[in-house]
């Protein structure tokens, strides 16, 4: 009984002290790290609360200004004044308050708040871009250092099959079968079938570096690619979703609405402006304190043609919005096709390379076994080798082509993002740090709110 105990005892230590297998990094855990780690989408994603603060500011501007001023003053005279008594100097303090606020201006504070909130969804737009880019980058990486490993891998199995046929020339060259050339033929194979390990293993570092850019990480085991995202039949249906959602267009559509608001904003320059203030003030000394109400009416008459050529500075801008919505439009159509021909060219390469990879097969089989009867030569049975492994390694880069080419059309249609790959990471909330800053809060339980989401960030 003792000993069956310490048996199973051992049994369950050996077990404790296997350690757990590795879990293999899965294509959705890199884009989740690259979303997470990204410099970029951090610096657009500033550049987007800077935007927000923008229309904070236009909303602060239509409200009143409260401004205080203290003064004091202590003046001496190089003679007695009779009005100071015995005293040759005099001082003063008075204190004032005064509140401002602009009245009417044609619309410019209104105009002016509704431009800013346009150039927050343009900025919004643009960082859904900058997100594509994250996400396509990721996927490129991820699939480029599993095509090197497998091309390594490729490398070392023709490394170690002209070693067989090295060693195999070198017994047939003992009992005379085949010459000296044979020999050096096989020697000069292995040389290069060496250098080209290296050159292989040389890109594999490469893109183990371009995957710790973009992922944040040096990638472990990875695991097996996973079926790849719808998208759409045919390229008219890919063009139509682009053009009509992609970010750029957004962008610039926004980009439009901001252009013909500042058009706007710069005609109201040419009439009125109405303001009213309340103040009240007091005189330290005399303990005389006095409030007053003032209305002023002002309006540029001469600007010596200042006001025009803003104006017409504003058309021009709102001209080149336009055209820049234009050529985004035509821009995001090309892209779209370019993608869905690259797709479909790595399409045909696949079945192309797999016909290659067979027939080159059954080359080397044969070549190989023709070898062995004498009726082939090693450099023959080298040469079919190498058309093997080109073969095999042509089929690989094609389907690594194809699967970064379905995230290609997705990132050309606008759909390459967190939410449309239903990515298990906090994504980004545009509305939030805007919702807490819409209101142009100083101190108050906005303001509180504020801090919180700035401590989330910088965390």
């Amino acid at each position: 009984m003792m000993r069956k105990f310490l048996k199973v005892l051992g049994f369950l230590a050996g077990i404790a002290g296997v350690p757990a297998m590795a879990r293999a990094e899965t294509l959705a855990d890199a884009l989740a790290s690259a979303y997470k780690s990204s410099n970029l989408l951090d610096q657009n994603q500033a550049v987007l609360r800077a935007a927000d603060e923008d229309a904070a500011i236009a909303l602060a501007n239509l409200r009143p200004v409260l401004n205080f001023v203290a003064r004091g003053s202590w003046r001496q005279f190089d003679q007695n004044i009779p009005t100071l008594g015995n005293d040759n100097f005099s001082t003063s303090a008075s204190a004032e308050l005064t509140a401002q606020v602009v009245l009417w201006a044609g619309g410019r504070g209104k105009l002016s708040l509704e431009a800013a909130r346009a150039q927050v969804l343009s900025t919004r737009a643009a960082l859904v871009n900058f997100e594509q880019q994250v996400l396509l980058q990721a996927v490129s990486a991820y699939v480029n250092v599993r095509l090197q490993q497998e091309i390594v891998a490729l490398r070392q199995s023709n490394v170690r099959v002209i070693t067989q046929a090295l060693r195999a020339a070198r017994d047939r060259f003992e009992v005379g079968e085949v010459t000296q050339t044979d020999v050096s033929l096989a020697e000069a194979a292995l040389a290069a079938s060496n250098a080209n390990l290296a050159a292989a293993q040389g890109q594999l570092m490469v893109a183990r570096e371009r995957y710790k850019a973009v992922m944040g990480a040096y990638p472990g085991k990875l695991a097996s690619l996973p079926k790849t995202p719808a998208i759409p039949k045919t390229l008219e249906e890919a063009k139509a979703i682009a053009e009509r959602g992609h970010p750029l267009v957004i962008q610039a559509q926004h980009q439009v609405t901001a252009a013909d608001l500042n058009v706007k904003i710069a005609g109201t320059a040419f009439g009125p402006t109405l303001s009213g203030s309340v103040d009240l003030s007091k005189d330290m000394e005399s303990g005389i304190a006095s409030t007053g109400i003032g209305l002023q009416l002002s309006q540029t008459l001469l600007a010596v043609g200042r006001n025009a050529a803003s104006y017409r500075k504003a058309l021009s801008g709102k001209e080149v919005a336009q055209a820049g919505l234009l050529q985004s439009v035509v821009q995001v159509s090309e892209t779209v096709g370019q993608a869905w021909s690259q797709l479909l060219v790595a399409q045909a390469s696949i079945e192309a390379g797999r016909q290659q990879v067979t027939a080159a097969q059954k080359a080397f089989d044969g070549v190989r076994e023709e070898a062995k009867l004498g009726a082939r030569t090693t450099l023959d049975v080298l040469n079919a080798e190498q058309d093997l492994l080109s073969a095999r390694a042509s089929r690989l880069e094609a389907e690594a082509n194809r699967y970064v080419g379905v995230y290609q059309v997705l990132a050309a249609m606008g759909l390459l993002t967190v939410d449309h790959l239903n990515l298990d990471v906090p994504s980004f909330d545009p509305e939030a740090y805007y919702n807490a800053v819409k209101s142009a809060p100083a101190h108050s339980a906005q303001g509180k709110a504020l801090d919180r989401i700035l401590e989330k960030i910088a965390d």
